[in-house]
């Protein structure tokens, strides 16, 4: 019992330290093993190797699962539609185009040398014996275990981490195809923060075994992708801005002031879905939207409107291809687009949407899964500045919906001080 106890505190203490802590103190030690371990240090690879697979078996039933139950609860008012989906689709194509220009000019993947030479070379010489019979048997998909070449280890490892998951919601009652839905997203959204727990022992692997085969040449290639996204990410934001000045009575200026404090939210939780309250505060007192306009834009475009997660998921494509020398066709690029816009929809309500998603788009178009996790490292500072984006996507879906006239409303005492505040600055 005694060492139940200290179990529990010990993954209380590792949970209530903020996952991005957590993944700089990997990115940390895996450099300090790393150098002290040298070429040795590809043994650490493992944990990266078992939330590939993971997150692969996860990504297509979640994705799937995601968008239906955005469609199916989405509230969009007769004759809004068109146009609603006209903005979200033009927002996220601009975006994966804006991305692919910069990736294609910048060319951050060719900064550097390939850190892992192949899916199979460097491996850790103990994965062919338990740990690669092990990782054998954890499932490429959900239903993989399934078919005729199932194997009946999957099976149960399945059938455990879902008999887990279900605990929680083993109460809930089952009315109506929308509960089926909900209850099926939430279980593998609980298994998703499993293997999100283990993110950052995945880092610590794959920087201690790039550090101990080749030193710190990759790290080069990695600020420059970052430089590279940075950049794509502005550029997005001066493409809204515009289209708000010329496309609404809103004043970018106003949109910077009055959202200032939801743009802060999205960077501090990562997360649009748990800003999107705050957003629409913004919208309806602030700056003073029609309720539909703010509604449609904040409630409804977050659901879909993930431009930030979809150019990113572009140019790490576009990233890993260069550094390995694979040179994507415009055809293959034209396939990253797709794949990106399919991915991103209904991606607001998944933790780390964009690790989940990215699997897609690499298998979309021939990259090889085991360089995503070279990229884990500087995604918990990436997620961030894309969900500002995914929030400022949503304003400006909002402000262009309300057009070039303002609707005359009373100002509320709630906005007349939250005006007063804001002005002052």
């Amino acid at each position: 019992m005694n060492h139940r106890n200290r179990l529990e505190e010990l993954f209380g203490c590792w949970h209530s330290v903020p996952l991005y802590i957590r993944i700089l103190a990997g990115v940390f030690f895996g450099v300090v093993v790393g150098v002290l371990v040298g070429d040795d240090a590809s043994v650490f690879e493992i944990p990266s190797k078992l939330v590939l697979r993971l997150l692969g078996a996860l990504a297509s039933p979640l994705i799937m699962l995601a968008v239906v139950q955005a469609l199916m609860h989405a509230q969009i008012p007769r004759g809004s539609g068109f146009r609603l989906v006209g903005l979200l689709v033009l927002n996220t194509l601009v975006a994966i185009f804006i991305g692919l220009l910069v990736a294609n000019v910048v060319q951050p993947g060719g900064w550097t040398e390939p850190p892992v030479s192949g899916p199979e070379k460097n491996a850790p010489k103990t994965s062919s014996s338990v740990v690669g019979q092990f990782l054998d048997n954890i499932p490429k998909s959900v239903l993989g275990p399934f078919g005729d070449d199932g194997k009946v280890l999957s099976v149960i490892l399945l059938a455990v981490a879902f008999g887990i998951a279900l605990r929680s919601v083993k109460s809930v009652s089952i009315t109506t195809v929308s509960d089926v839905v909900d209850v099926s997203c939430r279980v593998l959204i609980t298994i998703l923060h499993w293997i999100i727990e283990i993110i950052p022992l995945a880092v610590f692997g794959i920087v201690s075994s790039i550090v101990g085969r080749g030193g710190f040449a990759a790290f080069q290639g990695l600020a420059v992708f970052v430089f590279a996204v940075l950049l794509a990410l502005f550029l997005q934001v001066i493409y809204y801005l515009v289209r708000i000045r010329f496309g609404s009575w809103v004043s970018p200026r106003d949109v910077m002031r009055h959202m200032r404090d939801a743009l802060v939210m999205a960077f501090s939780t990562a997360s649009s879905t748990v800003t999107m309250p705050l957003t629409y505060t913004c919208l309806r007192e602030r700056m003073g939207l029609r309720e539909q306009s703010a509604s449609l834009g904040a409630l409804v475009g977050a659901n879909f409107n993930n431009d930030g997660t979809a150019l990113y998921e572009a140019m790490a494509a576009l990233f890993i291809s260069q550094m390995i020398g694979i040179k994507l066709s415009l055809l293959s690029q034209l396939l990253v687009v797709l794949t990106s816009v399919a991915a991103s929809v209904g991606a607001a309500g998944i933790p780390e949407a964009g690790i989940v998603t990215m699997t897609l788009v690499f298998n979309a178009v021939g990259l090889p899964l085991n360089y995503i996790p070279i990229l884990l490292t500087v995604d918990w500072f990436l997620d961030r500045c894309r969900t500002v984006v995914n929030v400022m996507g949503d304003v400006n879906v909002s402000c262009l919906l309300d057009g070039m006239v303002r609707e005359d409303q009373p100002v509320s005492g709630i906005y007349r001080e939250t005006k007063h505040a804001t002005t002052g600055d």
